[in-house]
């Protein structure tokens, strides 16, 4: 598992469930996969658990994640600064592109700011694939609080070759 039957896959306009793949999941990483994949990038990364941002469910190509703005999140505006929801989405989209067997990072990302979150806000961000071709992917995040969408982020990935050993 880890990689496509196909050159290129494309994710329709859908929730997670209706996002993982049909074929069957092996219940056990093999060696490659035990230090990669989005558990093993998460379990290392200190700047989104410093944050306080939860993965709520993932699976490959799509992820869904949590987090509750505190007040160290916000600019003189007394507004969650862009640079934290640019993270969080970044986060989540993360977990989406990371399958298990692979080491894929960002080779860059957008976000449009739609509106403002503020301390105590709760947000989700929930990130799709929308195409994975050879070792290039396109993502899209949306962040929201609540029903309403506060950002959209689009993230471009990159999976890495097997490191040489």
């Amino acid at each position: 598992m880890g990689r496509s039957a196909h050159d290129t896959t494309m994710r329709p306009e859908a929730g997670p469930a209706e996002a993982r793949p049909s074929e069957a999941v092996p219940s056990e990483a093999g060696p490659a996969e035990a230090a990669t994949g989005a558990e093993a990038m998460f379990a290392n990364d200190r700047a989104s658990q410093h944050l306080g941002i939860t993965v709520d469910d993932h699976g490959p190509g799509w992820a869904q994640c949590s987090m509750t703005v505190t007040e160290i999140m916000t600019n003189g505006h007394d507004i969650t600064h862009g640079g934290y929801v640019f993270l969080f989405a970044d986060t989540t989209f993360a977990m989406a592109c990371n399958y298990p067997g692979s080491v894929t990072v960002a080779s860059g990302g957008d976000i449009d700011f739609l509106k403002p979150s503020f301390i105590g806000d709760e947000l989700v961000a929930r990130g799709r694939e929308v195409v994975k071709q050879g070792r290039s992917g396109i993502y899209d995040v949306t962040v929201t609080r609540g029903e309403e969408v506060i950002a959209t982020y689009r993230g471009r990935s990159r999976t890495l070759p097997p490191r040489k050993q």
